[in-house]
């Protein structure tokens, strides 16, 4: 199976897959592996990739790192296009080299969290995102007030997009009647699902693209899911998911990263260990991820 439909002119719409990173025993970065992973997501239906968000760890990465996992991923993926990495910092500068970076490789577009190095308001959120703006390189912004405590409201996104500064959202704060808003006062920013919990519930309410971590481990079923899920085929996305439900609402816990390797690791797939501070599942935790998983597997899901 091949990606299908994917839109050149919007490269962040349709499934990117916020990659997860294969690490060595000695937690060192496989190049390789990672490769063959973007390569393995695209031929199984995803339409591009999203390298150095947090399901990629990119906070406990080396510059050198993060910036040659960028380009792996561009070349693994066979047009830059198809990928967007996650720009973060904690500064405004650091942000747009990162974005800076990213155009240079050849990227389509940029992810990019608000300021969280503190609570900032909205004049500090508009410079800094109009400040990686000029990087010349389509940004999608990141709505992640759980993590961040800087809500980008449906108000707030308005006025990034129509200021030119962003040109969709990554919507991750659960709360899925602000699609409604988001349309009325911005009908042309697009709207990406952020969370893998609320995929049938934003698609329905008009998402054009899913940023999205459990296809690392399921990417043809997920395909089908999404693709059903936006085209309003609700019979077939229902069942679907429904079944793949208990795994997906991971990825809205704590424990994402580790939850998502794990998947990968009994799917066949490489997950491996995680950087500390993150540290192997344990418990009730690990027992669940790993009832969920095999029974997802047991489904037929692949």
């Amino acid at each position: 199976m091949t990606a299908t439909s994917w839109n050149t002119d919007r490269p962040w719409r349709g499934i990117m897959v916020a990659t997860a990173l294969p690490l060595r025993a000695d937690l060192s970065v496989d190049y390789d592996a990672y490769a063959e992973h973007v390569r393995w997501l695209i031929d199984n239906g995803c339409d591009g990739v999203v390298p150095n968000g947090s399901l990629g760890e990119y906070q406990t990465l080396t510059d050198d790192e993060r910036a040659r996992v960028v380009r792996t991923a561009v070349e693994a993926a066979g047009d830059g296009a198809r990928v967007m990495p996650g720009v973060a910092a904690y500064g405004s500068a650091e942000a747009r080299r990162w974005a800076d970076q990213a155009a240079e490789a050849g990227c389509g577009s940029v992810l990019l969290l608000p300021p969280n190095a503190y609570r900032a308001d909205e004049s500090a959120v508009r410079a800094h995102y109009a400040e990686v703006a000029r990087a010349q390189i389509p940004v999608v912004a990141y709505n992640n007030p759980i993590d961040t405590k800087v809500d980008l409201t449906p108000a707030l996104l308005a006025g990034l997009h129509g200021e030119g500064s962003i040109v969709a959202v990554k919507e991750f704060s659960g709360d899925v009647r602000r699609a409604y808003e988001l349309a009325e006062l911005a009908p042309e920013l697009d709207l990406l699902i952020g969370a893998d919990d609320v995929l049938l519930e934003l698609a329905v309410a008009g998402a054009v693209g899913w940023i999205a971590g459990y296809p690392n481990a399921f990417p043809a079923t997920c395909a089908e899911l999404y693709r059903a899920a936006v085209a309003g085929d609700l019979q077939t996305a229902r069942p679907l998911y429904a079944s793949l439900h208990p795994l997906l609402r991971w990825d809205s816990k704590t424990e994402f990263v580790q939850a998502i390797k794990v998947s990968m690791d009994l799917a066949g797939r490489h997950g491996g260990p995680t950087r500390p501070p993150r540290g192997p599942l344990t418990g009730g935790t690990a027992a669940a991820v790993r009832a969920a998983t095999e029974k997802a597997l047991a489904d037929g899901h692949h």
